[in-house]
């Protein structure tokens, strides 16, 4: 019965629709990320909400997260090995917790409370001489009868970092329910605003089904009056908006909305019937400091270049963007003379254009030019192939450098990807492009367009990305000079015959991805003999035409999640492809010729289709640095002989049969001195998803007793799964001292994580990386660490060597039925870097924290017994109906770090220990720290015995909810 929820679910999810399943796939890491999004709205609301009037509606709070909790845990610890299952649970209990909410505020009005406002701060940088402006702005927003306000300026001014700052204060100040940002950006589309709008809501689903724009302005309309009284801020609109036509309510005194837009143009303001307010350029001190608080400490305290630099100053005519821009590219020179010909340079280029907006193009060419190195010039020109205002992967952006050959060819790849993150470094540090996140930067809409300005003069581009395209663009377009066409992120479905391009023998790359087309014309690269990057990906082609094979000079073919591809010509005759990605395709043989590819440096085959991989192909690719098999399908299983003349391979993803195989390659790897630098690799038939870089899973290996293994000296994850015959996981071969996490799941042989009797000498440390530890199913699981003779028990004061487990985070325990004790007394000392415990489902399980029986006969029955957890910040408990004790009666826990105690369906316990620090006299009753919180069910905490220290409860009241 363990595995017919999952199998009926992978049913469920397959038999209506298989799109929707690959959806639940495709997004499962978005579906997380908007169920965690909800999930803390929820508990927000919970913690904003008053106590009186509303105790039902907390109880099914209570209840609501306490069923998330265990989706969380479902989901994070594998409960189901199908990932559109664990996507299809994720979306419906987000969508349950949505309705929850919805009503919650529906049914909250009668009530004297303010809800917190819903969004994330948005990242932006520190205001200079700015603050006049937003505190106008802000004025504006308190007024009641103050509804619409444009605010405008040009371009680079600053209006949208102030409106950034207005956003974020708005989320403090929670006067309004719900702060709405949304791009509009200069090529307006109306059901492009309307996705922006609804996405922002977490609601674009319901648009997603409804293709009339009537009908969608209705349903939108919708959705924000029953948002209640927010802020919708419209950044970057460029002409007059409809908002009757978008489904935008009219702000009025009955809804209390307000709508806020930024725009170039105050005529814009004027016809929608706003409150203007002009952002002015700095004046001029405010400039100065801006400008010398980018550009280095050294430039500052140099009083020959100051006079200079003044000068310089004054030709950014107060321009935020212009400013941070020029200083960037002037920041640590120290030559009076590079300061004198940037000011002779800029004068130079600002006199020979006309127009505001084009002196604000010639300065911020001024630092385009200014990075010397082509190379690095292209790669800054790539950026604006992409959609305005769209957030790049930086992955995937040095990925593409390298695919258009902007970093050179070295040694291997990994040196190429540090180029990249130099090279983007650089273009961040210059301010030509901005960081998003850890993962993400975009251009500014500006130095977008002095972007796009170069890239209509030489080399010649075309860009109409992101532009809601529905055909390509005409013939005439296509000049016979043209080099790069970037026409990604439109809804072109039909490439037709009529408008295919002539003569486009320059076209070097050709960006065609996330568009619907069905079908590519045989004729249509009749014309690209020069075509080098060709990137079809997320298209809904089934095939390509045999014109493919013309394209001699192509590098770079991309396919990845073209989800409708089962064929491809015969490829023998691109004999300059470096690159080939066949990810997530429907194909079930390894194209024709591809032996024949003998330059391929990236090849993605992680296809769950594929039939076979034909014996003695991979040995012919020997310049291979990147290979990716799907590690779930056993027709693809690969043999270490196969792969041990791949000396350059840096990033793998593959299956091997058994751990015989699996261990050949290791060794072989290890022989030739390489160590992989991203793996994903698989052992068996039980497959287990992978979410880190450097991971092994051993799944279904049904003949494995916990014989020795070789692993990766770097191996970040180790995940074992269904090895029925394995008792425990540490053998006097096998250390695992580097793994750093460690996951185990349905082993039906499991008695414990390490056995003493393993240890060959006392110096032998198993898990001493150890992070996070995420165990399930374990039925016989007894003991973490067990002794030769059996059990550790209570009695024993013997402790674990001094290593282990001693960098442990994170213990997850899900459906262990063996184990009564989780951690005994005597194994806390190697815990104390432990942050979080948590426990669900596990019948047998009677304590948490257990004292030694010597310990409490030597202190005596009534002496306190501290049990230190210093990191302590989360302790979980769910389902556990069994469980009477969270550390012994006469003890108390010291976890001055802890900040959630979450306790769910654990009806026999009746005690807690005191959750709050010490005072100097051993007692514990000192304070309640409001940064600590108790969730449980009202009827369960009501039911707890206090009779031993009878003003606890009175100490712990303010924190449970």
């Amino acid at each position: 019965m363990e595995y017919v929820e999952p199998v009926v679910g992978i049913a469920n999810c397959l038999g209506p629709s298989i799109c929707k399943y690959l959806k639940y796939h495709r997004k499962l890491n978005d579906y997380v990320r908007n169920f965690e999004r909800i999930r803390d709205e929820l508990h927000c609301k919970m913690e904003d909400i008053p106590k009186q009037g509303v105790e039902n509606w907390l109880k099914d709070a209570k209840e609501m997260i306490a069923e998330a909790q265990d989706v969380e845990n479902k989901v994070r610890n594998g409960r189901y090995l199908c990932r559109a299952w664990n996507g299809k649970l994720v979306d419906e209990k987000t969508r349950e917790m949505k309705e929850f909410l919805d009503k919650a505020l529906n049914a909250s009005e009668g009530l004297a409370m303010v809800g917190p406002s819903t969004g994330l701060p948005l990242p932006t940088s520190e205001l200079v001489g700015e603050e006049a402006a937003k505190e106008e702005i802000w004025a504006c927003l308190m007024q009641k009868e103050l509804k619409k306000i444009g605010v405008w300026g040009m371009g680079g001014v600053g209006k949208t970092t102030i409106m950034k700052h207005i956003h974020n204060d708005l989320l403090k100040e929670q006067r309004f329910k719900r702060v709405i940002w949304v791009t509009i950006s200069k090529e307006f589309n109306v059901m492009k605003v309307q996705d922006n709008i609804a996405s922002a809501l977490e609601a674009k689903e319901y648009l997603d089904k409804e293709e009339d724009k009537l009908r969608r302005a209705a349903i939108l309309s919708e959705m924000l009056k029953k948002e209640g009284k927010h802020v919708l801020i419209l950044d970057d609109v460029w002409d007059e908006v409809s908002l009757e036509e978008v489904g935008i309510p009219e702000p009025s005194d009955s809804n209390g909305c307000k709508l806020v837009l930024t725009t170039r143009s105050e005529h814009v303001c004027k016809y929608m019937g706003c409150t203007v307010i002009k952002v002015k350029p700095l004046s001029a001190q405010q400039a100065l400091t801006l400008f010398l608080s980018k550009v280095g400490p050294k430039i500052v305290q140099n009083q020959t270049i100051m006079p200079t630099l003044k000068l310089v100053v004054k030709e950014c005519a107060g321009l935020p963007l212009t400013i941070i821009v020029v200083a960037g590219t002037l920041k640590g020179e120290e030559d009076p003379l590079i300061w004198k010909n940037a000011l002779r340079e800029l004068k130079e280029r600002i006199e020979k254009v006309e127009g505001v907006e084009a002196k604000v193009i010639e300065r911020l060419k001024f630092s385009f030019d200014h990075l010397k190195d082509e190379k690095v010039k292209s790669c800054f020109l790539h950026c604006a192939l992409y959609p305005e205002d769209f957030q790049i992967e930086k992955d995937e952006l040095i990925e593409c450098w390298i695919d258009e050959g902007f970093i050179d060819d070295m040694g291997t790849r990994q040196e190429m990807n540090d180029k990249g993150q130099v090279i983007l470094k650089k273009l961040e540090d210059n301010c030509l492009l901005e960081n998003v996140s850890r993962k993400r930067v975009k251009m500014h809409d500006t130095v977008r367009e002095m972007a796009l300005s170069i890239t209509r003069m030489n080399p010649r581009y075309m860009i109409q990305a992101g532009l809601q395209l529905e055909e390509l663009p005409e013939k005439e377009q296509w000049s016979p000079d043209i080099e790069k066409v970037s026409l990604m992120y439109n809804s072109i479905s039909e490439i037709s015959i009529d408008v295919l391009p002539t003569k486009c023998q320059l076209l070097t790359t050709l960006l065609l991805q996330h568009n619907p087309i069905k079908k590519i014309p045989y004729s249509f690269f009749i014309n690209m003999p020069c075509l080098c990057v060709l990137n079809l990906s997320y298209t809904e082609i089934e095939s390509l035409p045999n014109s493919i094979s013309e394209l001699k000079n192509l590098t770079t073919l991309l396919l990845c999640c073209c989800y409708e591809l089962r064929d491809l010509p015969c490829l023998s005759m691109l004999q300059e492809l470096k690159k080939l990605d066949l990810s997530w395709t429907k194909i079930e043989e390894v194209p024709e010729g591809m032996d024949m590819l003998i330059k391929l440096r990236y090849l993605d085959l992680r296809v769950r289709t594929l039939k076979e991989i034909p014996a003695g192909l991979l040995p012919k690719l020997v310049h291979l640095q990147h290979l990716g098999f799907y590690e779930n399908n056993e027709k693809t299983s690969l043999k270490a002989e196969e792969l041990e003349p791949l000396k350059k391979l840096e990033y793998f993803t593959g299956r091997f049969e058994d751990i015989n195989e699996f261990n050949k390659f290791i060794s072989s790897m290890q022989q030739s001195k390489k160590n992989l630098i991203k793996y994903h690799l698989q052992v068996g038939s039980s497959f287990m998803l992978a979410t880190i870089d450097k991971t092994v899973t051993i799944g279904g290996v049904q003949n494995w007793e916990g014989e020795s293994i070789m692993h990766p000296i770097e191996i970040q994850q180790l995940n074992i799964s269904s090895c029925n015959y394995l008792r425990n996981l540490v053998d006097d071969n096998s250390s695992f001292k580097n793994v750093i996490g460690l996951r185990v799941w349905v082993c039906e042989g499991i008695e414990c994580v390490v056995s003493l009797s393993s240890f060959a000498s006392s110096s032998t440390h198993p898990f001493q990386s150890l992070e996070v530890l995420d165990l399930g199913d374990l039925p016989k699981l007894s003991a973490l660490i067990m002794k030769d003779t059996g059990i550790r028990s209570a009695t024993t004061s013997t402790s674990a060597p001094s290593a282990t487990f001693s960098h442990l985070k994170e213990i997850r325990i899900y459906k262990c039925s063996g184990m009564k004790t989780l951690l005994p007394h005597w194994l806390l000392p190697n815990l104390q870097n432990l942050e979080l415990i948590s426990v669900a489902d596990y019948d047998e399980l009677v304590e948490i924290l257990g004292a030694a029986t010597s310990e409490v006969e030597e202190k005596g029955s009534d002496a306190l017994i501290k049990f230190h957890l210093p990191k302590l910040r989360q302790l979980t408990l769910w389902e556990l109906p069994n469980l009477k004790i969270i550390c012994s009666k006469s003890g108390v826990m010291v976890c001055d770090s802890l900040q959630l105690i979450h306790i769910t369906r654990c009806d026999k316990l009746k005690r807690i220990p005191p959750f709050v620090p010490l005072v100097g006299n051993g007692q514990p009753f000192a304070y309640a720290p409001p940064s600590r919180t108790i969730t449980s069910r009202k009827e369960w905490w009501e039911s707890l015995e206090w009779d031993d220290h009878p003003n606890f409860k009175n100490v712990l009241q303010p924190l449970w909810w």
